[in-house]
């Protein structure tokens, strides 16, 4: 068989490396696979990709958003060249994750869909973007336009965020009417939560599998390092957050509030801060910029003596995965997904309640590694 995958990144970030990792096992069993991707440089040298439009595409694809709230209706020509390739590359499956991410034009895409009824499509969703006119996640403003139509969005300039205009409503049915009647789709999501959100969609016609994303736990397992002495944390005890992007929806506040309530032998790592998001931090919180290095990631996570993931929006994060295959438990707000990410040594709260997180990194973790 022949698989096309297409996603917004290849080999790298939580949807990358997933992707990345279904293509090998899948050409481990014989079978061709291809990852098409929009952003930046596959890390994923293993395996065949095809890079959608260029560094401008992207640019203006990104820009028409934000003007006219269309997202996914940009890089049309990128897109058009793109599918030209795909019809020679002839796949019998076409394997979608991640299609916002201002790469793609969604509307050309599935109308080439939709002219091979014979081609499989799987669709694995990692957030609610396609269920939605505008947003990824509506579970921090509570909103449910989405279930019959969306209108006056609430999170108009969050992702993908428009500065101007709000086209919820047209998005919202330019989406239904192009996702819905593909012949042989089948749905993915990684977690229940997500999937019973699917059945209440317009998307509930399809059927809708549950599979929980793994990881590579050659690599994410306990991985000795010194970490810890590079970083002058031999006699503190170290709490860790990590996320592609730090924002206030990923709890950086709230790693902020819990660095003011924690005693002084406590040190909080976050991984994946921008420059100008590490300056004037507190003292108690240590800065390191995103890496993609993988084995780099799990002596950090190995180094840690809890993971916290203060995230008020989620679907079912890997990182939560990636901690506690390196042996590390794992606070989260208990919001989407994530109760279903954990083990017996990991905890959740509820969202926001900063004094249970230090509760428990206090009391109730200090044996758990």
């Amino acid at each position: 068989m022949k698989y096309l995958f297409i996603n917004s990144v290849a080999g790298f970030g939580s949807t990358g490396k997933i992707a990345a990792e279904k293509c090998r096992e899948l050409m481990a069993q014989g079978h061709e696979c291809c990852i098409a991707y929009g952003r930046d440089k596959a890390n994923c040298d293993d395996i065949p990709t095809q890079c959608i439009g260029t560094a401008m595409d992207y640019r203006l694809h990104g820009l028409r958003t934000r003007l006219l709230d269309d997202h996914g209706f940009g890089s049309k020509a990128a897109t058009a060249r793109f599918l030209a390739w795909a019809e020679a590359y002839a796949p019998d499956v076409v394997w979608l994750h991640n299609i916002h991410g201002y790469y793609i034009h969604i509307g050309l895409l599935f109308n080439w869909i939709k002219k091979h009824p014979d081609m499989q499509v799987i669709w694995t969703l990692h957030d609610c973007w396609a269920l939605t006119g505008h947003c990824s996640h509506f579970e921090l403003v509570g909103c449910e336009k989405w279930k019959t139509g969306c209108f006056a969005c609430p999170q108009k300039k969050e992702y993908p965020g428009s500065v101007f205009l709000d086209n919820s409503r047209a998005n919202y049915k330019r989406k239904q009417a192009l996702f819905t009647g593909v012949k042989n789709m089948q749905l993915i999501t990684p977690s229940q939560w997500l999937a019973d959100l699917v059945k209440q969609s317009f998307l509930g016609e399809y059927p809708v599998q549950v599979c929980y994303n793994t990881i590579n736990t050659q690599i994410f397992k306990p991985t000795p390092s010194d970490f810890r002495e590079r970083y002058g944390l031999q006699d503190k005890k170290m709490l860790l957050g990590v996320a592609s992007v730090w924002t206030e929806r990923k709890g950086l506040n709230d790693f902020v509030k819990l660095a003011g309530i924690l005693p002084d032998d406590y040190r909080i790592v976050l991984v994946g801060l921008r420059e100008e998001q590490s300056r004037n931090l507190p003292e108690k919180i240590i800065p390191i910029a995103r890496t993609n290095n993988a084995r780099e990631l799990a002596e950090i996570y190995t180094a840690a003596d809890c993971f916290i993931n203060p995230t008020y929006e989620d679907n079912y994060p890997t990182v939560n995965l990636e901690a506690q295959a390196c042996g590390t438990p794992v606070i989260t707000y208990d919001v989407g997904g994530c109760r279903e990410t954990l083990n017996e040594i990991s905890r959740f709260v509820a969202k926001g309640d900063i004094q249970a997180v230090r509760k428990l990194v206090e009391v109730d973790l200090q044996e758990a590694k």
